[in-house]
């Protein structure tokens, strides 16, 4: 059963500490919404998770090759089809295409479209339904809604908890916008990093 299990972990973003002694366990069908200001490292804590960047302390323990994080940018080749994007990332993962994800994000009538003419909101949600194909169970989102209108916000919800937590996928979120999962909210303000005490060393962390 896929879990993930985050032990005292500390995170830095250029060299800077940002958050110290943070745990969680989420087990198969669980989510996790991230709060907290702007900078306190939401972004810096998913890429981490995502083995983007290491940790400067703790332990991350879930399944080899099990995650997949999602950032601002929609991951999507513009010469491509919206179709043809979501056939390419299917066979990267080496996932059987199934064409019902283009009913579940909205794209049936832009399966043809070349990815370059899409507004922001469509190659969004081109974006997020390349998660649909890859076969992750763990996805580690940073403001996955960003350019959606509310439809395509609930469409998004939709597809997260009926065909992702309900089917023993996991979640962690950064994200301000209600998607109408049940999901426990972690405010990262409580484990943001103390200040290095006075006289202490300048050198970089490694």
């Amino acid at each position: 059963m896929t879990a993930l299990c985050v032990e005292g972990l500390s995170v830095a973003r250029g060299g800077v500490p940002l958050l110290e002694g943070l745990s969680f366990a989420l087990a198969a069908g669980g989510a996790l919404v991230l709060r907290g200001p702007n900078g306190i490292g939401k972004t810096t804590l998913l890429r981490v998770l995502a083995g983007l960047a290491p940790p400067l302390a703790g332990r991350i323990a879930m399944p080899p090759d099990s995650a997949a994080y999602a950032g601002h940018a929609d991951g999507i080749k513009a010469t491509l089809t919206v179709e043809e994007n979501l056939r390419f990332w299917a066979a990267l993962y080496e996932q059987r295409w199934n064409g019902e994800v283009l009913e579940a994000f909205g794209l049936q009538g832009l399966r043809g479209r070349p990815a370059a003419t899409l507004s922001a909101g469509q190659a969004r949600r081109l974006g997020l339904a390349r998660l649909a194909v890859i076969g992750r169970p763990i996805l580690l989102l940073d403001e996955p809604t960003v350019s959606l209108d509310a439809a395509s916000v609930k469409r998004f919800g939709d597809w997260l908890r009926e065909r992702h937590l309900d089917r023993g996928g996991i979640a962690v979120l950064a994200t301000h916008v209600e998607l109408g999962i049940e999901a426990p909210q972690l405010d990262l303000a409580a484990f943001r990093a103390r200040p290095a005490a006075a006289g202490a060393s300048d050198a970089p962390f490694l």
